[in-house]
């Protein structure tokens, strides 16, 4: 049943490709049309290193991964961590109070449900898989299987690009979704500076900044590399 599986899926990515390299763009593709689901995004999280989406298929993916970038929160982050997370409903009440921040801002998006699967083999976890439904609903048994083994195929595409150039996927970057974010990096190496705290904390400090004032992680990032924005201690107000 596996192998039968493993060549319709890989048959669709193939149809997908139209003749050309097979891409993490192909399998997400491919993802939506077994599943039944919107759009899809694949994600990038290695220790130590921020989230680096790299692909998204279409406008909402990208802000949904953004979202969960901006906020540290959401279906994606706990996929990562600690496996599988299957949100049939977003609105339910257990994910409105598990994700306070995201859960109320991909439902404004326009995001019902969220099943997010991790790539990762054996003890390595490379990154995780995003399927995003409008409607709130369930992925029956057989969309599920479909899914989990288009995860596994995105983690060996990414795995092999990364073999032979780590920003890559077969030669080609027509599924990256945005630049890398070294000035994220750069500014909560500042933040450490101005605050006296970790990167950990700093990064914390730049996401709740950037949440409250409704503006994406990166671009109050560059302000602070930029020194139009600096932060102050909790007892002050951040200031530019």
């Amino acid at each position: 049943m596996n192998a039968g599986r493993r060549m319709r899926l890989w048959s669709l990515i193939v149809e997908h490709a139209s003749g050309g390299p097979v891409t993490v763009a192909h399998v997400c593709a491919a993802a939506v049309a077994a599943t039944g689901v919107d759009r899809a995004a694949v994600t990038v999280v290695l220790p130590g290193a921020l989230r680096e989406t790299m692909y998204a298929s279409d406008a909402v993916a990208s802000e949904l991964e953004e979202l969960t970038l901006t906020l540290g929160e959401g279906p994606g982050v706990d996929a990562v961590a600690a496996g599988p997370v299957l949100v049939a409903d977003l609105r339910a009440v257990w994910w409105l109070a598990r994700w306070p921040m995201y859960a109320p801002a991909a439902g404004d998006a326009g995001v019902g449900a969220v099943f997010a699967l991790p790539l990762r083999v054996g003890a390595i976890r490379l990154g995780v898989l995003s399927l995003y439904r409008g409607e709130p609903g369930e992925l029956d048994i057989a969309q599920l299987a479909d899914a989990l083994m288009l995860a596994d195929t995105a983690c060996a595409l990414l795995l092999d690009a990364a073999e032979s150039d780590p920003g890559r996927v077969n030669g080609h970057r027509p599924e990256q979704a945005g630049p890398h974010h070294p000035e994220i990096h750069q500014a909560t190496g500042m933040i450490t500076v101005q605050l006296g705290v970790t990167a950990a904390v700093a990064l914390t400090r730049l996401r709740a900044y950037a949440y409250a004032h409704e503006r994406r992680l990166r671009d109050v990032a560059r302000d602070v590399v930029a020194r139009r924005l600096r932060f102050c201690p909790d007892d002050s107000e951040d200031r530019g």
